[in-house]
């Protein structure tokens, strides 16, 4: 099968996260991630996979067993099933070519792609696009990346003479609602050494860092009392939490941060005068300044307490993931080594980019497994305007291929880099 029929046919199944189901624990989210699981079970399985299995939570993992004696680390790819919840409609996607200038999606609706908006466009003058009809997600995000694993799984089974390891996939769902289904993923019964995500990003982009990532709750408690008589009585847990939100730097939130600056954000304030709950996420990618910035918060917290009264603010803090580049460090660097080669294999130019964000795969290096993140190629996600190059989206999956070439490659001549 061809890696765009693949991916189109992915899109047609309605796999959008729910968060309303996520928040009650249900897994998956939407039972088209089912649908889409036992899919590519089913294609699994007419490939010649081996160790297919679908759990009930919507994880698939698979394995392609190594067609050579050598002692070869184990290499992974992942993938996740849903898509986000910010458009719900099922998606048209359609297949146009690129000339430049801007893309009609719908002219019933007059919905353009435009080039102003999107500048990049340029760099696919000639190539086609796979888009929408400017009424859904495309849904690249990430069945892009489940069609670029497959592809690569169906090539090196029809070219038996390209010499392997042992290859593992992992399928995952609700990615978009916390990471859940990586947090469910059981890395020592998966049995890889390191894996790859494939999440996000233009062609050539590769990501080996990400935020540190934590949530604090400061729950403030308040008197409340009836204004006639609230002097000296009426303690306003709103204000209390106003003025906690203004002792943060106030040039560290998102809106004013960039690259590796880390920041403080403001994610939810909700109460009255008798109690109000802020949430916060903290952001830092080094571990010295994530610490530190969670000191800061409890410091803050304690503080408040002492001007306002044992009890009256309590802070509660948690670590959401951690940065992928800790997983990375000393030997354990060899995945970055190993892909950076095969983006040269492939003729491709390698655009680190520090993430700004999550991805599964900072959940799995967590748990033993390393896990940088390759591109799908793919632009504007969780837009309406998310469109995929073609060259973009073969060229992801030829970077899986060349990753596998190259750990053999590096494993069987001694070539292992630290």
């Amino acid at each position: 099968m061809d890696i765009v029929e693949r991916f189109i046919n992915y899109t047609k199944i309605n796999t959008t996260t729910s968060r309303e189901n996520g928040a009650k624990g249900i897994m998956p989210s939407s039972p088209g991630q089912m649908k889409l699981a036992k899919l590519l079970v089913s294609e699994l399985e007419a490939l010649g996979m081996e160790d297919i299995i679908l759990r009930e939570n919507a994880i698939v993992t698979a394995t392609l067993p190594a067609n050579t004696d050598e002692t070869i680390p184990v290499v992974s790819f992942f993938g996740h099933l849903d898509t986000s919840a910010e458009q719900t409609a099922d998606t048209k996607a359609q297949r146009l070519p690129y000339n430049g200038g801007d893309l009609c999606l719908n002219p019933e609706l007059n919905i353009y792609l435009r080039e102003s908006e999107f500048p990049e466009l340029k760099n696919y003058i000639g190539d086609d696009l796979i888009v929408t009809d400017g009424t859904s997600l495309l849904g690249a995000d990430d069945k892009a990346a489940l069609a670029a694993i497959m592809n690569a799984l169906q090539f090196l089974i029809s070219h038996p003479e390209i010499r392997h390891g042992e290859v593992k996939v992992g399928f995952v769902p609700d990615e978009e609602q916390g990471l859940r289904g990586a947090k469910a993923f059981d890395v020592s019964e998966f049995g890889a050494d390191f894996g790859y995500t494939l999440d996000c990003c233009g062609i050539g982009e590769f990501v080996y860092e990400n935020w540190n990532a934590g949530d604090a709750e400061i729950i403030f408690t308040g008197q409340s009392a009836h204004p006639m008589s609230a002097k000296g009585k009426l303690k306003n847990s709103l204000l209390m939490a106003h003025k906690f939100i203004s002792m943060l730097p106030g040039g560290e939130a998102p809106e004013y941060t960039e690259g590796r600056e880390g920041y403080y954000w403001v994610k939810q304030l909700q109460g009255n005068s008798a109690r109000t709950v802020l949430k916060l996420d903290i952001r830092d990618f080094s571990e010295e300044g994530y610490h530190a910035r969670k000191t800061f918060v409890r410091q803050l917290a304690e503080s408040a307490c002492a001007l306002w009264g044992e009890g009256n603010v309590i802070c509660q803090l948690s670590d959401r993931y951690a940065n992928v580049f800790n997983s990375l460090q000393g030997e354990g660097h060899y995945p970055i080594d190993i892909a950076l080669r095969a983006y040269q294999r492939c003729g491709i130019t390698p655009t680190p980019v520090a993430m700004r964000g999550g991805y599964d795969g900072a959940v799995l290096s967590q748990k033993g497994l390393p896990c940088p993140n390759i591109f799908t190629g793919a632009h504007n996600f969780h837009s309406i305007y998310e469109y995929l190059p073609v060259r973009s989206l073969r060229a992801a999956s030829d970077v899986v291929i060349a990753i596998i070439q190259e750990t053999f490659n590096g494993f069987t001549t001694g070539n292992r880099e630290s």
